[in-house]
């Protein structure tokens, strides 16, 4: 097994190469577009072109190199092969700093002194305890999870909902479709973390906003299909809710038309929140790469039935 296709249509993943070859010099890593990675054993990927994997006869292993893996499996049949993601502690670090920018932003109304500075307006935001300010989490994984054992200790009122019951130190647990809605009126912001299925596509849609309290807002760290942008949009208009903080698009960038830019209320931030470090990633393919090799079991395998 030795050539490795660095496949994306959205993104140069050249600079893998060195960091692959630097640990294993004997690998072959070819760059998309150049015709030779259709024969290469492993697909190493973040948003790869339609239906590439078709045209791989000799592919072995699929790899994101992120924690995600929608966009590696969307408009692709994977053929029963393996899908690998990353596993990185700093990407759950920077998602925690990411997420405790949102809950501040809101909690401690710093959208509505900006809203005053833009007008020269001194005036005070009245100020709340953080036990009295109720964040709702979505998404407890590996990144959620870190968000869900911090926050509690900074003295917040922390809600979490999941598919299947499950049971959190410090947090008030919600599971399934007769747990949502209630979850949902007891949130003052509500945070996504979900991983994108075809059960997650939309829940932030209309339905989800009207069940929250009024003036409640929304922090999108998930994937930009988990948003229905006009539903948010029509939310923020009614004032139904206050406002909404948003990392990930379905299209990205973000088209500068598009209306989420100029919405009142709306933060929006060019897919930032966290990312995996090059070297691990670069360190768990190769370590995948030799596994697969050796016909051990891979690490951070998919489970392709649940989408993560």
């Amino acid at each position: 097994m030795n050539r490795v296709a660095l496949l994306s249509r959205s993104a140069n993943l050249a600079y893998f190469q060195p960091l692959l070859n630097a640990v294993d010099p004997g690998l072959e890593v070819v760059t998309w577009p150049d015709p030779a990675c259709l024969r290469a054993e492993v697909a190493v990927c973040w948003n790869p072109p339609p239906g590439v994997y078709a045209r791989m006869p000799a592919l072995r292993l699929i790899h994101s190199i992120a924690a995600g893996v929608d966009n590696v499996l969307a408009g692709q049949d994977t053929r029963g092969l393996p899908v690998c993601r990353v596993v990185d502690p700093m990407l759950a670090q920077g998602m925690l700093q990411y997420v405790l920018w949102a809950v501040l932003h809101f909690h401690r109304k710093l959208d509505l002194a900006m809203a005053n500075q833009r007008q020269a307006v001194w005036q005070r935001p009245c100020q709340q305890a953080a036990a009295d300010f109720r964040v709702g989490l979505m998404g407890l994984g590996e990144l959620g999870g870190l968000v869900a054992a911090t926050l509690p200790g900074l003295g917040y009122a922390v809600n979490g909902w999941s598919r299947t019951p499950r049971d959190l130190p410090g947090i008030r647990m919600f599971s399934g479709a007769d747990g949502y809605e209630p979850f949902l009126r007891q949130t003052d912001l509500l945070v996504c973390l979900l991983p994108l299925t075809e059960a997650t596509r939309g829940i932030l849609d209309r339905r989800t906003f009207a069940a929250l309290p009024s003036g409640a807002a929304v922090v999108n760290c998930g994937r930009g299909e988990h948003l229905v942008a006009e539903d948010l949009i029509d939310a923020l208009a009614s004032g139904h809710l206050r406002g909404a903080v948003l990392d990930v698009f379905t299209q990205e960038p973000l088209a500068p038309d598009h209306p989420l830019w100029r919405t009142p209320g709306v933060v929006v931030t060019p897919h930032m929140a966290t990312m995996a470090s090059s070297e691990t990633v670069a360190a768990q393919v190769l370590a995948n790469i030799q596994r697969l090799r050796d016909g051990q079991a891979l690490v951070n395998q998919v489970d392709l039935a649940r989408g993560y």
